[in-house]
């Protein structure tokens, strides 16, 4: 049985005091991204933690001793978006005073990049690199002119 659509995307603190800012604008945004690669929204969660909390995911599941930003779980497969995307905000913080950008662009940044994830778009090559980027800034370019 599928979610209203109202609990198709959730958002929960794991191991720290987070709570997402303009979480329905935020959402809305997300759904009209998925939309627009002609995807279909089942369910996303997004799971905001620490770097420690974050660290031991990457170690226990993907093998990989070091700190990131995100990691996403994909659970469904062709045009169904369905996921887990764990955001570590300390990594948020850090890349947002390194990159010179606001809190909120670098947090909106990660979690299109981590949807994107779910939609088929990788980012290993340089090609892909590109490629996501651009997706990136263009959902980043759709959320404001949501905002407005």
């Amino acid at each position: 049985m599928m979610p209203p659509e109202e609990e198709k995307i959730n958002s929960y603190a794991e191991d720290i005091d987070f709570s997402l800012p303009n979480s329905s604008l935020v959402f809305d945004w997300i759904k009209k991204s998925i939309q627009s690669e002609d995807k279909e929204l089942q369910q996303l969660n997004f799971i905001f933690c620490s770097d420690k909390y974050l660290h031991q995911i990457n170690v226990e599941y993907l093998n990989h001793d070091t700190l990131t930003d995100v990691i996403t779980f994909p659970y469904a497969e062709g045009q169904n978006i369905e996921g887990d995307i764990f955001i570590s905000i300390d990594r948020i913080q850090e890349n947002a005073q390194q990159f010179k950008v606001s809190f909120e662009d670098e947090l909106h940044r990660v979690m299109i990049h981590g949807t994107l994830h779910l939609m088929g778009y990788f980012d290993k090559t340089p090609e892909e690199k590109t490629l996501m980027t651009q997706k990136e800034n263009e959902y980043l370019q759709l959320f404001l002119e949501l905002k407005k």
